[in-house]
């Protein structure tokens, strides 16, 4: 995790193309996008895909860190299925967006995303953010809300609770010289809660891609920091917040009972038996209970 001041980018052109391999075989394995974009922004380029059709208000998919689009092949159909779906490649992340000026605050995140979501005329949108995505929704969701008819969170980064300090450790530890790629896959497995990940993983085609983002490419992104109880208490869109029970960039029970707290309102559940990777193990779930809140949402009076 590194903090901003420089615009990040691919290690070398033989690295661009190793990644570029992974994210074409990941695109693969996705429905068909309608339609894409490079949305311009203060900030560089967003690229963002169009799936399915509809004439229902849209949902806008932020993914992890390193994710890609890719990183929503298990809930992607099931979503599309209901209404159009717009999913981006971050700003400064692996992908087929491009980064052109340094991002240096939440401030900063919130206003290349908000460009986003204006210049390709987006209202009333469902925002849905996973993991890092997730912080990305919320402190748009507390910036910069006009555009927005809800949030959802899904086992979010800095949102309800604070990194733990075995986070940073082995996060620095992908990055260093000599045993980084050693440090990549550990850090995958324990992210995961799944010892078998990284030899299970290397034909999954969001596996691959987060693995070869991390590989190939050097984030120069502020770490996100924690969302205030003021910002919070100010949020006053419907908010649906999936916690992972056994997820290792928080405390569960602390984040669940802080945003319980700050978050009255909101829908906010804790999945005892999930990891992080809540939205690849329980994808069935995961979706239907993402799109029950939706359809809640358009039947209240």
């Amino acid at each position: 995790m590194r903090s901003g001041g420089l615009s990040g980018g691919f290690v070398s052109a033989r690295a661009r193309a190793d990644f570029d391999t992974a994210y074409d075989r990941g695109m693969r394995a996705l429905p068909e996008p309608d339609r894409h974009w490079d949305v311009r922004t203060g900030f560089g380029s967003a690229r963002v895909y169009r799936f399915g059709s509809g004439d229902g208000p849209p949902l806008v998919l932020l993914p992890g860190r390193a994710g890609t689009v890719v990183m929503w092949e298990p809930n992607l159909r099931a979503l599309a299925a209901r209404a159009p779906v717009y999913a981006v490649d971050l700003i400064g992340e692996p992908g087929r967006s491009e980064q052109t000026a340094p991002i240096r605050s939440g401030a900063d995140q919130a206003s290349w995303l908000a460009d986003v979501l204006s210049e390709l005329d987006l209202p009333g949108v469902h925002l849905v953010g996973y993991s890092f995505g997730g912080w990305l929704a919320a402190n748009l969701a507390v910036r910069r809300p006009e555009r927005l008819a809800s949030l959802t969170v899904l086992d979010p980064v800095q949102t309800f609770a604070r990194f733990p300090a075995a986070l940073i450790v082995r996060s620095a530890l992908t990055v260093v010289p000599g045993i980084r790629g050693r440090a990549r896959e550990s850090f995958l497995r324990w992210m995961s809660g799944d010892a078998d990940a990284a030899a299970a993983g290397s034909d999954d085609p969001v596996v691959r891609v987060i693995d070869e983002g991390m590989r190939t490419y050097r984030i120069a992104l502020p770490t996100p920091t924690l969302l205030t109880g003021t910002q919070l208490r100010r949020l006053h869109l419907p908010v649906l917040a999936l916690i992972a029970g056994r997820s290792v960039i928080h405390d569960a029970g602390r984040a669940a009972d802080r945003a319980r707290r700050l978050l009255p309102h909101a829908r906010v559940e804790v999945w005892p038996s999930a990891t992080h990777a809540i939205a690849g193990e329980f994808p069935d779930d995961v979706s239907t209970r993402i799109l029950t809140f939706l359809d809640d949402l358009e039947a209240a009076p």
